[in-house]
């Protein structure tokens, strides 16, 4: 009786338990990983190869699984640009959502690229154009690190293993109606949304991932201001919230916080 009390009990609590998401046990896979150990992943539906498991789980979450980059189209066709497009899970999010879109992306980072242009291939998503090429306040060549998953940054100092990339000035792609800028460019944020002021008034919805590095002067404050000054409303997000900032604040990859900013607009852009 105790046997199949025990099991009717194990049954009913099964029942009773909100449902797996999809790919449960893939999730766990990725999530156990170690970093930096490239895989395949069946997760989007078809093969989509990835350098790192772990991060492309926390993107995967986020932009599939939270949706954070949705919104609301206007009439008339939707333009979005990104900036940092890593392996492209935001790239085939915005395919998926919106199919008739205009979207280009930006991906600096030449081994990344690759894997960003191998999925959206393999995705079909043939309404993105792909650029080789970092985000900056003027056409140029930087130094940058790769950081080998998806925290490569342009680097001002002199690190061992940094790589001369080609850059471009995003204000130059600012000409018309923009429905999403989205800027995940691991610290330039700053330099180019100052260069893009003038133009901000084209987009209706747009992100920024803030990184503050510690040791360094923090430009959380222009940021908002520019961004209010330029008619943006504003929810924040921090990424990784520190219990008790006053006694310790912990560090990732350099970086003391991480925050992402929403901005939008009421009124049509242009």
């Amino acid at each position: 009786m105790d046997s199949f009390l025990t099991r009717a009990k194990r049954v009913i609590h099964r029942a009773t338990q909100p449902p797996l998401p999809p790919g449960a046990h893939e999730r766990v896979r990725l999530a156990r990983m170690p970093r930096y150990v490239e895989t395949v992943t069946e997760l989007p539906g078809f093969l989509f190869r990835i350098p790192d498991g772990p991060s492309f789980l926390s993107s995967w979450e986020e932009i599939f699984d939270r949706e954070i980059y949705d919104f609301n189209a206007g009439a008339g066709p939707v333009r979005i640009l990104d900036c940092g497009a890593n392996v492209g899970v935001s790239c085939l999010f915005f395919s998926r959502r919106f199919p008739e879109a205009k979207i280009t992306a930006f991906e600096p980072d030449p081994k990344i690229f690759a894997y960003l242009q191998g999925n959206l291939a393999s995705g079909g998503c043939r309404n993105v154009e792909l650029l080789a090429q970092a985000v900056w306040s003027e056409n140029t060549t930087l130094r940058f690190q790769s950081e080998g998953a998806d925290a490569g940054r342009v680097d001002a100092g002199g690190g061992k293993g940094l790589i001369e990339i080609p850059a471009v000035r995003l204000r130059d792609f600012l000409t018309g109606p923009v429905d999403l800028l989205k800027l995940d460019i691991e610290g330039a944020e700053t330099v180019v949304l100052k260069d893009i002021a003038p133009n901000l008034h084209w987009v209706r919805h747009l992100f920024v991932e803030y990184h503050s590095f510690a040791a360094k002067p923090q430009t959380l404050g222009e940021i908002v201001q520019l961004l209010t000054d330029g008619g943006f409303r504003l929810h924040f997000q921090p990424m990784f919230p520190a219990p008790r900032p006053f006694i310790e604040v912990p560090s990732h990859l350099g970086m003391d916080m991480q925050l992402n900013i929403f901005g939008w607009r009421e009124a049509a852009a242009g």
